[in-house]
């Protein structure tokens, strides 16, 4: 076995200057010491009856008192502590008149809201301002437009066709029922005897206005509104309270040529009937029109008595018979 070779002297300096300086110790404190020689603690350990939290423990000075517990009781949150209601003094509320935003005001729903579910008959003071709104002529009268069907249709087996030429037979003046709208309910209200309506087919083939009739009674208790086998029957209405009304009334004149709705509504656009309502609201049944519209509708009707109907001179039951319109069905005469 060779022998171990002996170390240099140079590279014993080499490794102790590559070697980590060692640690220095750290000075002892002479108060420290002090303190230990003579037995007493640096910090007081914490009380016995302290629940102790995580992490480091509470230092002491010599002199402290340990925190007391807490009063059993709800946990009092962060924040101001809360006030004591036997401390409170109640003052009382004075009625203020509350301001007014700002922006649109808001819609009186108290005392001046009319529920139809409660009361159907309108009050004194709102059947004056509602006249107020028909346009009346020279005599008083106003005009009105009044819509039936004149074709065949089964409502719960019973059939509801009504033209002008049945009201034309009638020995006498016909109860216009079966209107269940409010509001068509409430144009029927404002009428009053010697005004005149034209009578309108709809819900057909060709709608439009066939002539006109009178009214020669004004509204009372629609009794189809009581009969449990009519189609128009309603239980919520009563003789006591009827909620649905009619007017009766006479046949007056027919007109040679049906006035179609294609015929109105060509004089509506920036003409004398842009404001006619049944065009702006179609479904509604029973709507006012201005004199100067029933006018109007009358000279148109006259014209085309010297004029062949259509720009193909077809024949006047041809008229009744094409030309087919738009309708918004059944529900249109409600």
């Amino acid at each position: 076995m060779p022998p171990k070779k002996r170390k240099s002297t140079n590279s014993t300096a080499l490794d102790d200057a590559n070697a980590l300086p060692t640690k220095r110790a750290r000075k002892p404190d002479p108060d420290a010491m002090t303190a230990e020689q003579n037995g007493e603690d640096q910090a007081p350990a914490t009380p016995g009856d302290e629940k102790r939290g995580r992490g480091r423990p509470r230092k002491y000075p010599v002199d402290a008192t340990p925190k007391p517990t807490p009063a059993p009781g709800p946990k009092r949150g962060r924040g101001r502590p809360r006030k004591d209601p036997a401390e409170r003094v109640t003052t009382p509320k004075t009625d203020t008149p509350k301001q007014r935003g700002r922006g649109r005001p808001r819609k009186n729903l108290g005392l001046d809201a009319v529920d139809d579910s409660k009361s159907e008959q309108p009050a004194e003071s709102e059947s004056t301002s509602a006249n107020s709104r028909y346009a009346t002529d020279e005599n008083g009268r106003r005009y009105w437009l009044m819509k039936a069907e004149p074709e065949s249709r089964l409502e719960k087996g019973v059939d509801v066709k009504f033209s002008i030429d049945d009201l034309s037979a009638a020995a006498e003046p016909e109860p216009w029922d079966g209107v269940r709208n409010v509001v068509a309910r409430n144009h029927m209200r404002a009428m009053k005897n010697g005004d005149y309506a034209f009578f309108y087919h709809s819900n057909c083939k060709v709608p439009g206005i066939a002539g006109y009739m009178e009214i020669v009674r004004e509204h009372s208790a629609d009794e189809s509104a009581f009969d449990p086998a009519h189609p128009y029957y309603d239980e919520k209405s009563s003789r006591d309270s009827p909620k649905w009304s009619v007017v009766h009334v006479e046949f007056r004149r027919k007109f040679d040529h049906l006035i179609t709705l294609n015929d109105l509504k060509s004089h509506a656009a920036n003409g004398p009937l842009q404001d006619l309502q049944t065009l702006k609201q179609s479904r509604l049944s029973v709507s006012p029109v201005t004199p100067q519209q029933w006018e109007h509708i009358k000279k148109m009707a006259g014209e085309r008595d010297e004029e062949p109907y259509g720009s193909d001179g077809g024949s006047k039951d041809e008229a009744y018979a094409s030309a087919p319109e738009e309708h918004t069905g059944a529900s249109e005469l409600t």
